[in-house]
């Protein structure tokens, strides 16, 4: 099939180096390229990928929860700092 297709210049380049590494045509690179993207993985061929997490052996001192809160705080004492020495 013949079709007329725009390509961004980043995507150009790399078909264009695809085709240099595998001596292709520029058509053969982008029917590689088009079925690699193209291609179905089966379901169940992947892993699902699971965070591990480990005790560190302490419970924090402030409220995680509540971390912006605690930012925002921090954050109006600095300003007050600063303006009472007047920088």
């Amino acid at each position: 099939m013949r079709t007329t297709v725009t390509l961004d210049p980043d995507v150009e380049a790399l078909l264009r180096n695809r085709m240099r590494e595998r001596g292709v045509s520029f058509k053969e690179a982008l029917n590689q390229a088009i079925r690699a993207g193209l291609a179905v993985v089966p379901r169940g061929t992947t892993r699902q990928y699971v965070q591990r997490t480990y005790h560190m052996g302490f419970r924090p001192e402030v409220a995680l929860d509540q971390a912006l809160s605690l930012a925002a705080s921090a954050e109006d004492q600095e300003i007050i700092r600063k303006l009472s020495i007047r920088k």
